[in-house]
């Protein structure tokens, strides 16, 4: 038995308590400057505690206290990173990435603490560890291709400035789809090449068209050429949605929401809906990457986390083995918690 197993078995309060203020280290460093009550708020926990925890913090050279609010210091920081590896010992984590690997199929599975059903921290660590994994398979001359949503959203912003690969390219993998202009895959684009030191290209194209107009968009030139380069991406990054969410956000008829959940529809991807084991259901029409083209790039991240996400996640882990999901401890609880059932 390792010293943190010992450590564990021993006084596993003094863990619950690391875990606490390793969450009010990662909260300010997301939210900085945050005040006591924002924090206290972030966390669901007593602005009685956060003012105690933060002061033993501050006494330890973790954190300042000004007007504007509380940030970290250098050494906060520093300790986030080193605490980090812990925290996954301390879960567990590895062991529950080799677990979601063997019953998903795919190459690797890449896990963050907490559920995002719970805390948008998990958001923020999901897209820092997304933005970490892929820049590191970056290579020069690379396409990279990104959709839109709320998760692709926080890679963008979570990937760190500098070049690491020359000649790089990002696109959008698909048209637009929603009012939030943040959130729309143009804009992430266009955050991420300039992260990256790369160029863009812009799809100026609704996601939602009817097949007439989508077939005359398809002829203009500007939308031909990103539709090539989506056929030759070497990356994709993408977000996977659960049905119900994802149809009423393209405003289908109520009636067609609810034939599609009958017929078993749990995820959705590129216009397409699946059932928890991967057999179509229904598709979209829409301006960007196919399912073929899916399935013909070399390099796919999937994306996605809470444990309301988790039949999703199963069904579009089933499309292909070569992918690499990445998700959170309650997604991948979840997960296991299904696949077992069915199993067994």
């Amino acid at each position: 038995m390792d010293l943190i197993e010992l450590e564990k078995r021993i006084v596993p309060e003094m863990f619950k308590l690391m875990e606490m203020r390793y969450d009010i280290l990662r909260s300010i460093y997301y939210n900085q400057p945050i005040g006591r009550r924002g924090l206290a708020n972030d966390l669901n926990i007593g602005e009685r505690t956060v003012r105690t925890e933060v002061n033993i913090l501050k006494e330890q050279g973790l954190l300042n206290i000004e007007s504007m609010g509380m940030y970290l210091t250098e050494d906060g920081k520093k300790v986030i990173e080193d605490l980090k590896d812990v925290i996954h010992r301390l879960k567990g984590i590895s062991q529950l990435e080799d677990r979601l690997e063997e019953l998903l199929g795919v190459d690797r599975a890449i896990i963050v603490p907490g559920d995002l059903d719970e805390s948008k921290l998990t958001l923020m660590d999901m897209g820092k560890a997304s933005s970490i994994y892929l820049k590191k398979s970056i290579r020069d001359n690379f396409i990279i291709g990104i959709t839109g949503g709320t998760t692709m959203a926080r890679v963008a912003e979570e990937i760190s400035w500098g070049r690491v690969a020359d000649d790089v390219l990002v696109i959008p993998a698909r048209g637009g789809l929603g009012k939030d202009v943040e959130t729309q895959s143009n804009s992430i684009v266009g955050k991420l090449a300039k992260r990256l030191g790369g160029d863009y290209r812009l799809l100026h194209v609704p996601d939602n068209l009817d097949k007439n107009t989508l077939d005359a968009i398809l002829k203009i030139p500007d939308v031909r050429e990103v539709i090539e380069l989506i056929g030759r991406m070497d990356i994709l990054i993408f977000g996977i949605g659960r049905a119900d969410i994802m149809a009423t956000r393209r405003q289908l008829p109520e009636d067609q929401i609810e034939r599609l959940i009958e017929k078993g529809a749990v995820a959705e991807a590129f216009g397409h809906y699946f059932d928890i084991e991967g057999n179509e259901i229904w598709e979209h029409p829409t301006v960007g990457l196919s399912l073929d083209d899916f399935r013909m790039v070399d390099r796919v991240i999937g994306v996605a986390g809470g444990s309301n996400k988790a039949e999703a996640i199963i069904s579009i882990s089933s499309l292909r083995r070569n992918m690499t999901i990445i998700t959170d401890e309650g997604a991948a609880k979840r997960i296991i918690e299904i696949v077992d059932k069915a199993i067994y």
